[in-house]
């Protein structure tokens, strides 16, 4: 357990002393912190729209955003999520398994006797904790920013609700952080160890889903999930591949927490995504490389 907790205790300072992934985190806290101010405008913009065209006598329609749940303007930050936070992820778990190999340090690590999976528990813990930090601070900034959108506090159910919201996010951050871990342990050119990440990211958020939907990629750009088809070879491919379309699942999920329309079943939906944080997490604990590990005893 001492071993564990010295890893963690170290990643986090190694990884809050790295400047490289700044720039991908100030960007996410960045995204993340005015998606919800662009959620308002948005509505706000198109009500003004809406009252011209009713004063016109154009429409006899309700407003489309009338009785809308505060939690409503928030829902675009789950593609902030999936774009910016996933590679964020990602490419802090590169960075943590890459830190030895440049300091060469993992030969001196290999010469003590460490439990080499509990250094990679350890490390991935700081990252979890770092990553926990990060999710916190865009939910804090998201209830901040709707409270004083809508003139007053979140009840208790919307503030379970971006709370819930939050943890599904550290899940699947998580999940991108042990792809890149493994990648960066696995690989020996540090571009490859970048890239791979970004591959499978790619494969999983565009590639997958567009097999069982038939969307085009910009498609998937958007909070709501597309529909399976429900015909042809992409209804076999849909069910076949549907356990692999995390973000799909990651969006289904959201929606339902934050009040937007979703298609299939969100506890379905939140327990894929746990079971993707679970298992990579694990593979990046459990495989060994001599790249990395050197003799550290296992």
């Amino acid at each position: 357990m001492s071993t564990v907790l010295t890893a963690a205790r170290h990643e986090l300072l190694a990884s809050v002393r790295a400047k490289a992934p700044y720039a991908l985190v100030a960007a996410f806290l960045g995204m993340v912190a005015a998606s919800t101010f662009i959620g308002w405008r948005t509505s706000v913009t198109v009500t003004s729209i809406y009252d011209q065209v009713l004063a016109d006598g154009l429409t006899t329609q309700p407003n489309p955003f009338t009785d809308v749940s505060p939690l409503y303007y928030v829902r675009n930050t789950v593609i902030y999520v999936l774009l910016i936070g996933s590679l964020m992820a990602a490419t802090l778990g590169v960075q943590s398994a890459l830190r030895d190999r440049r300091a060469e340090t993992a030969a001196l690590i290999g010469t003590r006797p460490v439990d080499g999976r509990a250094l990679r528990a350890g490390r991935l813990l700081g990252l979890g904790l770092l990553l926990a930090a990060l999710v916190g601070i865009t939910q804090i900034i998201t209830w901040i920013s709707v409270s004083a959108l809508v003139g007053g506090a979140l009840t208790t159910s919307e503030t379970l609700a971006i709370a819930g919201f939050g943890v599904l996010t550290w899940l699947l951050l998580i999940g991108f952080a042990g792809i890149g871990v493994l990648s960066g342990r696995l690989l020996r050119r540090e571009r490859t160890a970048l890239l791979a990440p970004v591959v499978v990211w790619a494969a999983i958020a565009f590639v997958v889903p567009q097999l069982g939907t038939a969307a085009r990629p910009v498609s998937l750009l958007n909070p709501v999930p597309l529909p399976a088809q429900d015909s042809g070879a992409f209804s076999w491919l849909s069910q076949l591949l549907s356990p692999l379309a995390i973000t799909e699942h990651f969006k289904t999920a959201s929606a339902a927490l934050l009040g937007s329309s979703y298609t299939g079943s969100p506890l379905t939906s939140a327990i894929v995504v746990a079971l993707f944080a679970c298992v990579a997490v694990a593979i990046a604990i459990l495989i060994r490389s001599d790249r990395t590990t050197g003799g550290t005893h296992e």
